[in-house]
């Protein structure tokens, strides 16, 4: 699938709630619209969809990575936004674990599941973007989002697929739970 255009958006939070954050907390993302091979009909094999995911993503990946340079990622979410003439499941084909594999590629690697969100609408809707720790997904300090809205995309024959990462956990966090301090091992749990 060819990519027809790229969104990227960077939000730096630096201050809040009366207080410098330190780290800046950087949250950065790609978005890649296409064109929508399966918009407005029934298809049962949604295979080719995946399959494009592998290259989609490796571009928009890097792009965010890239974004948050010189830090690095230590949350990641993924996201798409189908058309009004595709399916909800036309994004979800393209948010599986192929995709997931480039999302953690991009940033040496990760050991969590992936938050995600699908949903049809027109252009200019918003969506919400989860976040969660890469190697953790119980690391309530990283439990975030970013509200992206996509001007003028998608149109009805289209699909975009995003993808966000964060450079730190929410600023003033302090609500308990694993701390990202305490990942360790294979699984990412202590």
């Amino acid at each position: 699938m060819k990519i027809k255009r790229v969104l990227t958006f960077l939000d730096e939070t630096r201050f809040e709630a009366g207080r410098d954050i330190t780290p800046v907390l950087k949250k950065a993302a790609a978005v890649a619209i296409l064109d929508n091979p399966f918009a407005g009909r029934f298809v049962e094999d949604l295979s080719p969809l995946t399959q494009a995911s592998e290259a989609v993503g490796r571009e928009i990946c890097a792009i965010a990575v890239r974004l948050l340079a010189p830090d690095r990622a230590v949350s990641y979410g993924k996201a798409a936004v189908v058309g009004l003439n595709g399916e909800q499941e036309h994004g979800n084909a393209m948010l599986t674990t192929v995709f997931g594999n480039v999302m953690r590629e991009a940033v040496g690697g990760g050991k969590a599941w992936i938050s995600s969100m699908t949903k049809r609408a027109a252009p200019g809707t918003m969506i919400d973007v989860p976040l969660a720790h890469k190697d953790a997904l119980y690391v309530r300090s990283h439990y975030d989002g970013m509200t992206l809205t996509l001007p003028d995309a998608p149109q009805p024959d289209e699909i975009a697929i995003i993808a966000v990462y964060a450079t730190r956990g929410r600023p003033n966090h302090r609500v308990g739970g694993l701390a990202a301090s305490d990942i360790k091992g294979e699984d990412g749990l202590t």
